[in-house]
């Protein structure tokens, strides 16, 4: 009963983590802000850490079923 919960936490970090750093990937190849009024360089690091983040969560939070 108790999997139910880490199943769909896990799920919805891997996924949210996944589609951030796709999101982050398709506008560094473009040539487009990641984010506006932040410098590229700072925006690109903080959107890619947190998907990679996400994507940790994601991983403990299967490894704890």
């Amino acid at each position: 009963m108790e999997n139910g919960p880490a199943i769909f936490a896990g799920t919805t970090f891997a996924l949210f983590g996944a589609g951030l750093l796709l999101w982050t990937g398709a506008r560094v190849v473009r040539r487009e802000p990641v984010a506006l009024g932040v410098r590229p360089s700072v925006s690109l690091v903080c959107a890619t850490l947190s998907g990679v983040v996400f994507l940790a969560l994601g991983a403990w939070c299967f490894g704890r079923m």
